[in-house]
Order: structure tokens, then sequence, then C-alpha cells
């Protein structure tokens, strides 16, 4: 059995730890590693492969070169509802802001829809690739996010600042 690989990634809005399968990131969050973060060791070729790609698209996601990941996630770990609701985040593009309420309708979840919806927020395993930072509490309030509210704000007024630059362009 070939080792879990995980990395500590210096970033913007502070450390990252990344953890990779042979299938895709695993982990991308703002909590240290559970286990020292020594690199991929005996991890397959494409665990290292997506550690490796990872590490490149954050650092051009923060510099402002890149607005959609390509590097594959593995949520086999999530649950199937968690799943869905994080699935759902694929139609709120780089820019875009959806609250709780939207995101839960989105995803056919009603009732408590906006409560599972935080939930799944939580526990994004995958923080910045698959973008919880982009939903927000009802009226647009900033609310809630795992790597914490100073963070959110600054991976929205990145994506912000991107998308007014892009708009001022094409005038």
């Amino acid at each position: 059995m070939t080792a879990t690989p995980t990395i500590t990634h210096a970033t913007p809005v502070g450390p990252l730890t990344l953890a990779a399968s042979e299938s895709g990131l695993t982990r991308c969050t703002s909590r240290p590693a559970r286990v020292p973060a020594n690199g991929a060791g005996e991890a397959s070729p494409s665990a290292r492969g997506w550690l490796d790609l990872a590490r490149r698209e954050l650092d051009d996601y923060f510099a402002g070169r890149l607005r959609d990941f390509t590097v594959a996630v593995d949520l086999h770990r999530v649950g199937a509802l968690h799943r869905q609701v994080l699935a759902g985040l694929a139609r709120v593009g780089y820019g875009e802001t959806i609250t709780y309420g939207a995101l839960a309708a989105a995803v056919g979840l009603t009732d408590a829809g906006p409560r599972q919806v935080g939930g799944a927020m939580a526990r994004n395993p995958v923080l910045i690739i698959v973008p919880c930072h982009r939903v927000l509490g009802a009226g647009g309030t900033l609310v809630g996010y795992a790597g914490g509210l100073t963070a959110k704000r600054r991976l929205l007024d990145l994506e912000s600042h991107d998308r007014t630059l892009q708009l001022d362009l094409a005038l």
C-alpha cells in the first residue's frame, strides 16, 4: 500500500495542507497535517503529480492567472449528501457568489437545506479548489469559513478584483 502524500504549501492566506490519492486531491485545508507534512515520500507517481499540479494551480490562482482549477478532486471519503452540495458549487463561477439558501434550492434540498449546505461547507476537505468561499449568508452576509473569515474575504476580494480588471479591459 502506498502512502498518502501530505505537504504544506505557503499561500497569501496562510499555509495550506495538501493531500492526494491516486485519483486526485483529497485535502486542501488550513488545518495542519495530522502527520508530519514531509512531502510525497513513497506515494504513487499519480498522487505526487496531483500535489504538484495543485501547488502550481494555487500559485497561479493567487497570482490572478487562473480562474478554473483542473486538478482532479477525490471526494470518496465525503458522504453522498455533502458531495451533492459540493458538486453544486461547480455552478458558481469565479468572482460570483451564492447564498446558502440558493445553493440548497439549486441542489434540490428543502426544509433544512441551508443548514445542510452549511454542514457541507464546514466539512469541505478541499478549500479553494472546491470554492465554498463563494457561499454567503442570507442577504450576502459574510459568514462561516473553515479557513477563517479573513481568508474568505481575501479570496472574494481577489476574485472580484480580477473580475473588475477583466471588465475594465474589455471596454
